[in-house]
């Protein structure tokens, strides 16, 4: 495949596939191998700004495919982070969790494109407004930090392309080719996976978070922490059990989330992951995964047509 969106275009891949910049989890063989499929491979700029640039350089020994850095707003405490994205040479980064408009006219002056996550109506018309190129509509089926207002995708999509004329990743709910063609008949021109990412060979994290992930169902995982107005979607474990009822703050629980991606101690701390965990039966190669998921949809897309349309579908 190689897609002619305005994703694609901007990003300058061959497939719009984006893999999510989860921290700890989106190590630079799991970026490479996306880049290198033909997809985008996002760097996750929330972890320390010195672990960062080491992300990154050891990323584009991987490949010489582009890749791009995800800074969370909320996060990435050290501006200085700015400095190393434009020193590497990075030409795509998204920005998410905070406002749009603190760092997007640097970027932009750098000539760097700039695609924003947004979980709301509201939020994409900011973005939008901020000047950036594009977005990345999240909706609330996804892993990790979540907006209190839950949009599922299905709805938010729609309401966002329809309203805003600008290149739209839909993210949260994307696991394969069927998912990717849903997406795309919302308005999306491109998709991000996480968790399905998360469960490839190329994965940073332990073993045990990739069969806990192979063995979930789609009730598996919950919104924590919603009384609080910071609800995260996590797997469900003995801990969130255990801290469901009177947590203020998650990100302390997170402080171990190296013991559990890297050790595989799942009692350790909090799993990220999102709905579609529930639909994630094997471990796969990153290429293995995009291929499949390319291949399905285009196969999808035939026989829609097809049904519908009345037309032929090749041999």
């Amino acid at each position: 495949m190689k897609s002619d969106t305005r994703v694609t275009k901007l990003l300058g891949v061959d497939v719009p596939i984006l893999s999510a910049p989860m921290g700890w989890v989106a190590r630079p063989d799991l970026v490479a191998a996306v880049s290198e499929a033909g997809g985008m491979g996002l760097v996750p700029g929330s972890l320390a700004v010195e672990q960062v640039r080491a992300d990154i350089a050891r990323t584009q020994e991987l490949t010489d495919k582009p890749i791009g850095v995800n800074i969370p707003i909320a996060f990435a405490k050290d501006p200085a982070v700015i400095d190393v994205v434009v020193d590497a040479g990075i030409t795509f980064v998204t920005t998410s969790a905070g406002s749009p408009g603190k760092y997007t006219p640097i970027l932009k002056d750098a000539g760097l494109t700039v695609f924003h996550v947004v979980p709301t109506l509201y939020a994409a018309q900011k973005a939008v407004d901020a000047g950036v190129d594009g977005l990345v509509v999240e909706g609330v089926e996804g892993a990790g930090f979540k907006s209190p207002h839950e949009v599922a995708s299905m709805v938010l999509l729609p309401m966002i392309t329809r309203t805003l004329d600008v290149p739209v990743v839909a993210a949260g709910g994307i696991v394969d080719g069927a998912s990717m063609l849903a997406a795309f008949a919302l308005g999306a021109e491109g998709v991000q996976m996480g968790t399905r990412m998360l469960a490839s060979t190329e994965s940073g994290v332990h073993d045990n978070v990739k069969d806990a992930v192979v063995r979930a169902t789609e009730t598996d995982t919950t919104l924590l922490n919603r009384h609080n107005r910071k609800p995260m979607r996590v797997l469900r474990t003995d801990l969130v059990s255990q801290v469901e009822a009177d947590l203020t703050d998650p990100v302390p629980l997170l402080l171990k989330v190296r013991d559990t991606y890297e050790g595989g101690d799942l009692s350790a701390s909090l799993q990220q992951l999102g709905q579609v965990a529930g639909r994630i039966d094997e471990i796969l190669p990153v290429a293995e995964i995009i291929r499949r998921t390319v291949a399905e949809f285009e196969a999808g897309l035939e026989r829609l047509t097809a049904r519908h349309l009345g037309a032929a579908v090749p041999a």
